[in-house]
């Protein structure tokens, strides 16, 4: 019947599910701990530039926290 598919497909899901998991630590790990920003839509975009501006450096992935901001 149809449902002798469903043990199969859960341990298939369960597989990506873990290799998603642990290709985000692996990368993590080898990238120095923070994740690359991606800006997709103009409101992110806008949101680095403005990082770039408010942290006064000329990379939007070098935030210095909130004691920085004048």
């Amino acid at each position: 019947m149809w449902f002798e598919i469903l043990p199969g497909l859960g341990i298939m899901a369960v597989r990506l599910v873990i290799r998603g998991i642990a290709m985000a630590h692996i990368h993590r790990f080898s990238k120095g701990g923070k994740e690359k920003r991606v800006a997709y839509y103009p409101y992110q975009w806008s949101s680095m530039q403005r990082d770039r501006w408010v942290f006064g450096v000329n990379r939007y992935h070098v935030s210095k926290g909130l004691e920085s901001i004048d």
